[in-house]
């Protein structure tokens, strides 16, 4: 039996579809972010594991924590630490602006897909709040009742 390929977007190598699960996404920026060779050919081959990353202001930068981008097998003595930090590139002023509003609220930031914009890999970061437990348990039931729709509408068209 054939693996399951995971869901991502049309031109995604990564996406965290557990981030709007447990957190709620205000508003989303895409960085770029600062590769090795090795993790550029990973991330080409569409591997990266975005589920318990974060990203972090350190020294009025922006780094990337926790994203795993697994070794390149071809090069297997000049390859990477698959859990390094990697710097975001991203507007000074910007930096700021989302430095104020996550301390100010209590908010993180969310890394919510990888993906190549023509020869640059970038990351698409969200402004999170998180989520209480009642809040997670309500979507489960929207998306259920939602679904229940979309099939009652189908089974009426037949």
């Amino acid at each position: 039996m054939a693996k399951a390929k995971k869901k991502v977007g049309a031109g995604d190598v990564a996406s965290n579809r557990y981030a709007a699960h447990r957190y709620n996404l205000l508003e989303r920026i895409e960085c770029g972010i600062v590769l090795q060779g090795t993790e550029v050919k990973s991330l080409r081959g569409g591997s990266a594991q975005l589920k318990d990353g974060f990203a972090t202001i350190r020294g009025g930068e922006l780094w990337l924590r926790n994203v795993h981008i697994p070794p390149y097998a071809p090069a297997s003595r000049e390859n990477h630490d698959p859990e390094r930090e990697r710097k975001l590139l991203l507007h000074r002023r910007e930096i700021n602006r989302l430095g104020a509003r996550a301390a100010e609220r209590g908010l993180t930031l969310v890394p919510t897909r990888i993906y190549f914009s023509g020869s640059h890999a970038k990351v698409e970061i969200a402004l999170a709040a998180g989520k209480n437990v009642h809040d997670k348990r309500e979507t489960l039931r929207r998306r259920d009742s939602q679904r229940e729709i979309e099939r009652g509408l189908r089974e009426a068209r037949r």
